[in-house]
């Protein structure tokens, strides 16, 4: 049960969010709300031995069987990486030549299992993360050119990048999303989404920021979208012709130089051309994520890129749309669809606290996600889901008898919220303690976090 819900119209009917949407290559999703992509960062990590790095652990697949039984159209799995020397961070699911095995196939059969326990469709999200690989795990990561990420994210620095040749492309990039994706459609996923935004390799391809080429992939924002073209119809030539192939790609990037919504419309719209079955819009990078309001104008429609996304959508006429980011309320999803603004809605960091939201959306038991009391920040809110992923991680789904949501802190109740914020300092201070005498930032001090009085709460 939820104590508190963000407030809204309740009498707005959800029932064209339950409407089914059609792709280009004939699959159909059921409905309009799909699951996002989150980090979770629940595989093995074991560098020095191929055969057990980056395979899914059970705790996976059992925050997948509570997304699998929510009522999603489509479920996106988080960061998969095509290349084990460019990760996300360590933690993430490998699919890749290198550590292929009948152990990584049997698990990844289990994971597409989990992931359309209820009827909606398992999608793979592929990536290669470029520059933004951290540099204890890579010093010298491949990119479009040489220009290094610049900050500290997180506790995380980043190496100067190699640029990457014509033939690299080819070879490393190209051929390696293919190969995984094969071994995706072997496993059982109806589909793959390729991530080309939020400042990872083939969003930094696309932005003139850390494009600095002068060959075929540099210059013109035709030229610089040809990667994910190049991906996509190599893609398409060796799957099934049913098997769904999506990208993810940001509207506008929020820094001098960035991609710009002008450059994003003309790739979107070559992205339509060649037959994408759908394009899910973000925004941000490392440097400037923006998963917050900045303006009154989108905190009223709610999602924080339709400002943006609405100069892209005249392109798409039959590649399907999804936004993602700062939808909370049915009324608010309900006119995003309604006005044409968007073919369907992605969920994030809401569904982390409540995984079986769209299912209590559509039958008409909830208008809006948890009222949260914790800060809307990237960090706050981000640690936040971590925590709740943890907790969903820790028990199967006929554990909690068939809710999805047990075991699950509910941070809108006022008290548990204020307990969480408590917890979450402390491990920010560890962080800084940890920095101060050179010691690793700590990934997981606050992740096996639970309330006090919480039947789960391990012993004090």
């Amino acid at each position: 049960m939820v104590a508190n819900r963000i407030p809204c119209n309740q009498e707005v009917d959800a029932a064209i969010l339950g409407k089914s949407l059609p792709f280009n290559c004939g699959r159909v999703c059921r409905n309009r709300i799909v699951k996002a992509s989150l980090s979770e960062r629940h595989a093995s990590f074991d560098p020095t031995n191929f055969e057990n790095h980056g395979l899914p652990k059970e705790s996976l697949l059992n925050i997948y069987e509570k997304w699998g039984n929510g009522g999603f159209g489509m479920v996106f799995t988080g960061n998969i990486m095509i290349d084990m020397k460019h990760l996300e961070a360590p933690g993430n699911v490998i699919v890749s030549k290198e550590n292929d095995s009948p152990v990584l196939r049997s698990l990844l059969k289990r994971l597409a299992s989990a992931l359309k326990m209820d009827g909606g469709l398992a999608i793979a999200q592929l990536n290669h993360c470029g520059r933004q690989t951290p540099e204890f795990l890579n010093p010298h990561p491949k990119s479009a050119s040489d220009v290094k990420l610049e900050i500290d994210f997180h506790g995380m620095g980043f190496g100067k990048p190699v640029p990457l040749t014509a033939a690299e492309i080819k070879d490393e990039v190209i051929t390696r999303f293919v190969e995984s994706a094969k071994i995706c459609v072997e496993a059982g996923f109806d589909g793959i989404q390729v991530h080309a935004a939020h400042g990872y390799l083939l969003a930094q391809f696309m932005s003139p920021q850390t494009n600095q080429r002068t060959d075929e992939y540099g210059g013109s924002a035709e030229n610089r979208v040809r990667i994910v073209v190049e991906v996509y119809e190599a893609l398409r030539k060796d799957l099934p012709k049913d098997f769904i192939i999506g990208v993810k790609v940001n509207s506008v990037e929020f820094q001098e130089g960035g991609l710009e919504t002008s450059d994003a419309r003309v790739m979107c719209a070559k992205l339509e051309e060649i037959g994408y079955d759908f394009v899910e819009l973000s925004g941000g990078t490392y440097e400037n994520l923006q998963m917050h309001h900045v303006k009154e104008s989108t905190r009223k429609r709610e999602a924080f890129f339709l400002e943006f996304t609405d100069k892209i959508r005249p392109v798409f006429r039959n590649t399907k749309m999804f936004v993602t980011g700062g939808f909370r309320t049915v009324e608010g999803m309900v006119k995003a669809v309604e006005s044409g603004a968007c073919d369907g809605i992605g969920m994030g960091r809401p569904i982390a606290s409540e995984p079986d939201l769209p299912k209590k959306i559509l039958a008409g038991l909830a208008k809006s996600a948890p009222d949260t009391k914790v800060n809307h920040d990237i960090f706050a809110s981000g640690a936040a889901a971590a925590a709740q992923m943890w907790q969903a991680s820790e028990r199967d789904f006929t554990q909690g008898n068939g809710d999805p949501c047990d075991g699950i802190a509910d941070l809108s109740d006022e008290n548990i919220a204020k307990e969480f914020k408590e917890a979450l300092e402390e491990f920010q201070n560890l962080i800084e303690r940890n920095r101060a005498a050179g010691l690793p930032v700590p990934n997981n001090g606050i992740l096996a976090w639970y309330p006090k009085g919480s039947k789960y709460r391990k012993s004090e």
